[in-house]
C-alpha cells in the first residue's frame, strides 16, 4: 500500500491509542541508510536534543508500522519502507518523569529503509534532521533509553 502524504501534520491525542495498562501506544522509525552506515535523527521540539521520529498510533491507523511511517514523513521528511520489525519497548522512564503531557508509553519500532527525502515536510520549521554514525547517535540518545533501545536492535554498523 502506497504511504499517503500530509502536507500538515496531525496534532492533539483526541485519536490516540491506549494499552490495556493505560499506557500511550507509541510506533516510530530506526531510519538506516542504504548501507547500514548511518541514522537519521530529528530535533525534538520539547526537549531540545536528537531523538528518532516516533508518535502516537492513531485509531485510524490500521497498523502501528502505518503510524510510524507517518510520523516519519510527518517529522523527518522521509518516504520509507518497513524492513524489519524490532519489537515493543516498555517506557524507561522513572514515575517522576511522567506528566499528563508526557504519559507513560509503549514504543513499536520499525527498521526503515529511506526511499526518499523530501525537501518540504509537515514538521520542517519545527525540526532538524541530521545522518549520524552509531557512535554519534549512541551518545546522542544516552537520555533516552528506550530509543537507544531501538538503535541497538536495528542492524545499523555498530
Amino acid at each position: 500500500m502506497a504511504q499517503k502524504l500530509e502536507a500538515t501534520a496531525r496534532t492533539g491525542r483526541d485519536n490516540q491509542r491506549y494499552g490495556a495498562q493505560g499506557e500511550r501506544l507509541v510506533a516510530g522509525v530506526v531510519p538506516l541508510s542504504n548501507d547500514k552506515a548511518k541514522v537519521l535523527l530529528i530535533q525534538s521540539t520539547r526537549r531540545g536534543g536528537w531523538v528518532l521520529p516516533k508518535g502516537g498510533w492513531e485509531t485510524d491507523e490500521g497498523t502501528a508500522q502505518e503510524a510510524a511511517c507517518r510520523e516519519a514523513w510527518e517529522e523527518a521528511g522521509i518516504v520509507s519502507t518497513v524492513v524489519k520489525d524490532l519489537g515493543t519497548i516498555p517506557d524507561m522512564r522513572a514515575p517522576a518523569e511522567l506528566t499528563a503531557k508526557a504519559p507513560k508509553a509503549a514504543y513499536q519500532f520499525y527498521e526503515v529503509r529511506v526511499d526518499r527525502e523530501a525537501a518540504e515536510w509537515p514538521e520542517k520549521d519545527k525540526r532538524g534532521r541530521q545522518w549520524m554514525s552509531y557512535q554519534q547517535a549512541k551518545q546522542a540518545l544516552q537520555s533516552r533509553p528506550e530509543l537507544l533501545e531501538a538503535l541497538n536492535r536495528s542492524t545499523i554498523s555498530k
